[in-house]
């Protein structure tokens, strides 16, 4: 028995609507993924990773942003750009002489190192990655926590 031409729209429609109250879409999110909380000592390194998944090949065009917000501060500022291939540190800001980019986006990793660690480098850490065409998806958020030298082995393990 085939459909008509009303019975296959009213299909697609209903298939769409069932699509949506499922949250699901014809096209998928990438995925970022970071640690929930870093642990360093004063003037120590600390690498903080950022991995994604996209449905697409990776692009050209990929973009990696970082962001800080500083612990007890409402303002966020930009650490860090990956596009066109180059990795580029802002000028902005204390990390400017203390950052490292040891991703590969090729291999779906946007890491980044902080050396010289410093109390004012408590905060959280946002890394934001696009792939166009896929460019919809949520950010993922590190939590730094910078303690005195001698008492990172006292962090309780989750």
């Amino acid at each position: 028995m085939a459909l008509g031409a009303i019975g296959a729209g009213r299909l697609l429609l209903l298939l769409a609507g069932l699509l949506a109250a499922l949250g699901l879409s014809p096209t998928l999110a990438i995925h970022v993924y970071t640690p929930r909380e870093v642990y360093g000592t004063v003037g120590s390194h600390v690498t903080l990773s950022c991995s994604f998944w996209s449905s697409e090949w990776i692009s050209e065009d990929i973009s990696i942003t970082w962001h800080f917000q500083a612990e007890g501060s409402r303002d966020s500022i930009s650490i860090f750009h990956y596009a066109k291939g180059q990795p580029y540190i802002d000028d902005v800001g204390s990390f400017k002489e203390r950052m490292e980019w040891v991703g590969n986006p090729r291999r779906k990793d946007g890491s980044i190192v902080i050396h010289n660690l410093d109390y004012t480098d408590n905060g959280t850490f946002t890394c934001d990655v696009k792939n166009p065409p896929d460019i919809v998806g949520k950010s993922s958020q590190v939590t730094l926590y910078v303690l005195e030298k001698g008492t990172a082995s006292h962090v309780p393990i989750l």
